[in-house]
Formats: C-alpha cells, sequence, structure tokens
C-alpha cells in the first residue's frame, strides 16, 4: 500500500523509500512486548513474541529488498550480503538443532545484541540534533499508515485466516505498534529521507499513546 500510494501521489524516490520503511518497521519488541504482556497477560505475550519472531525473519529476509527496490534479483543479492541475514540463518538453526554457543560466544553475543537498540536510539539522537522538530504531511501521512491502515489491514487478514479472540487481538495490536526506531539505521544503509523518518518515528510513537488505548477497547470488545 505504501508503494502504490507513494507512486499515486508522484513522491521523489528517497520520500518513496521513507514512508515504505515506517509502514514496514513497527516497534513490536521493545515497546510491544511490554504493552500485550501489561494488557493481556502471559498468554498474550506467548503470541506477541512469535509475531516478533515472524517479524524479525521478515526484517532480515524480504524487507531489504522491498525498501531498496531494485527488482528481485538485485535485491535477494543485496540481501545475501547483509550481516543480519545469516545471523538470522545461524539463530534458526541453533535453535532447531538444540545447540548451544561456547559461554565466551554466548557472552558476547548477548552483549551485540543488548547495544543494537542503544545505537538505533543514539543514531536517532544525533539525527533528531540536526533537525528542526516539525511535523509536516509526510509524517503525519506516514504516522496515520502505521498507526490507523496497519492495524485495520492486520484485522482484515485476521479475519481471513479465521483467527479470533486472543490471537486476534494480539495480532492488531502488534500492527498497530509506532514506528522501530530501526527503521532510521535500515534508511541510513539502504536510503531513504533520514530526516522524515526520524520525525516519523517521533511523531508515531508520541500519537500511539493516544491509539494504542483506543485500539485495545476496540479489540477487547
Amino acid at each position: 500500500m505504501a508503494i502504490a500510494l507513494g507512486r499515486t501521489l508522484n513522491l521523489p524516490a528517497e520520500a518513496r523509500k521513507s514512508l515504505i520503511a515506517t509502514s514496514l518497521f513497527s516497534n513490536v519488541g521493545n515497546m510491544g512486548l511490554p504493552f500485550v504482556l501489561f494488557s493481556l497477560g502471559e498468554a498474550g505475550l506467548e503470541r506477541a513474541v512469535i509475531y516478533l519472531v515472524g517479524s524479525s525473519l521478515m526484517i532480515a529476509s524480504l524487507f531489504p529488498t522491498i525498501l531498496k527496490g531494485v527488482g528481485l534479483g538485485a535485491g535477494c543479492r543485496l540481501t545475501l550480503r547483509l550481516p543480519v541475514f545469516w545471523a538470522a540463518i545461524a539463530g534458526l538453526a541453533l535453535q532447531l538443532s538444540g545447540g548451544t554457543l561456547p559461554l565466551p560466544l554466548d557472552r558476547a553475543v548477548n552483549l551485540l545484541g543488548e547495544g543494537a537498540i542503544p545505537l538505533a536510539l543514539l543514531t536517532l539522537g544525533i539525527q533528531l540534533s540536526r533537525t528542526q522538530l516539525v511535523f509536516g504531511r509526510h509524517e503525519i501521512f506516514g504516522s496515520a499508515l502505521r498507526l490507523v491502515v496497519a492495524p485495520l489491514s492486520a484485522y482484515g487478514v485476521g479475519r481471513l485466516l479465521g483467527l479470533t479472540g486472543l490471537d486476534l487481538q494480539v495480532l492488531v495490536l502488534q500492527a498497530a505498534m509506532p514506528v522501530a526506531v530501526n527503521s532510521l539505521i535500515w534508511v541510513t544503509e539502504l536510503g531513504g529521507d533520514t530526516v522524515r523518518v526520524a520525525r516519523t518515528i517521533v511523531l508515531s510513537t508520541l500519537l500511539s499513546f493516544l491509539t494504542l488505548p483506543m485500539v485495545l477497547w476496540l479489540t477487547s470488545r
């Protein structure tokens, strides 16, 4: 939908990439998991983790191809050169085999993993320090896609798949999360308007304090 709207509105290439990034990358981990746990308990958290894992695998495989916008073949070659893709494959192989890493290597991987979000927040802070925090039509449009259109789409998909009850509720809630901070990292790497992405992250996060309770109330009815 973001791709189609970007073309329909004749947005510049960098603006289209930014809109795609803010639509694809949602904060289903650091914000989604605590929110679901607080509102729906452990049973909801178990389902939210499944959503997070699926989203992470998509980010490591398909999303870079979509965001780069250079065609399927070139996009696949790009994905194969990304360390995050091979890290995801290695993690899946380790999980399926039931193996464990040596303790020193395990600690090193954990330290690197714990540093990912602080690094993304630092990048966001640096970007925001270089620009005025003014929200225009692009930021409002991107936030609306992320906070309104995405959960509505998730509800429709969930109903088509026959999901009901807690399964459908968690799906919609996770889809309603604001733009993830790591979207700025991807835009910096693969191209896009970093200023607009940074502003959309801030705006969507602020607006989510209003939209998420509404989505939770609607899905509980």
